[in-house]
C-alpha cells in the first residue's frame, strides 16, 4: 500500500473493484469441479455453485431468482464452448442485497477564475448467490415439430 488513508470502508457491504468477482477462499474454489463463466452487466465472471458474486446493479428485491447467460461451461474434464452445447446450459442465482462501492471524490478547480465544483459518485451493486449450473429442461426443436403435426392432423 502507498501509506495514505484508504477510501475502502469496513462495511461488509461495500465492495471494492479490486475484489469483484467469487469470494470465499481459494481452496473452496478449487474443490468445486463444475464452474461456469457467465455475462453480467457487461462483464464476465466465473461462478461455482454456492458462490457470492457481486455485478452491477440489477433489477429485483433480495430473495427473488435470476437466470444469467452461460458463455463457458466446465464439468470435470470436459469444457463446454460450443454456443449450441452451451445454450442448453443455465446459470441461476438467488439476489442476496444491494451493495455500493466507494465514494470516488472529483473536484473541478480553474487558476484565477474562481471556478471550483466538488462532485461525487458511488457505484451501486448486487451481491448474487450461485443456486444452480445445469442443463435446461425445454423441449427439442424435433418435439415441437412433432406437436405442431399432431395438432394439424387433429384439425383435419
Amino acid at each position: 500500500m502507498c501509506g495514505r488513508p484508504c477510501a475502502r470502508s469496513s462495511e461488509p457491504a461495500v465492495v471494492t473493484p479490486e475484489f469483484r468477482g467469487t469470494l470465499g477462499s481459494a481452496n473452496e474454489r478449487e474443490s468445486s469441479r463444475v464452474y461456469a463463466i457467465v455475462r453480467c452487466g457487461g462483464r464476465q465472471e466465473k461462478v461455482a455453485l454456492d458462490d457470492v458474486v457481486t455485478v452491477d446493479k440489477l433489477d429485483g428485491k433480495a430473495g427473488s431468482s435470476i437466470t444469467l447467460t452461460a458463455l463457458l461451461v466446465v464439468d470435470g474434464d470436459r469444457v463446454i464452448s460450443d454456443p449450441a452445447e452451451v445454450g442448453r446450459y443455465q446459470v441461476t442465482a438467488d439476489i442476496v442485497g444491494d451493495a455500493a462501492g466507494p465514494k470516488i471524490n472529483m473536484i473541478q478547480y480553474k487558476n484565477k477564475t474562481g471556478y471550483r465544483r466538488r462532485l461525487g459518485h458511488r457505484q451501486r451493486y448486487t451481491q448474487v448467490r450461485i443456486t444452480g449450473i445445469g442443463t435446461e429442461t425445454k423441449p427439442k426443436a424435433k418435439t415441437q415439430a412433432t406437436a405442431k403435426a399432431t395438432a394439424k392432423a387433429e384439425e383435419d
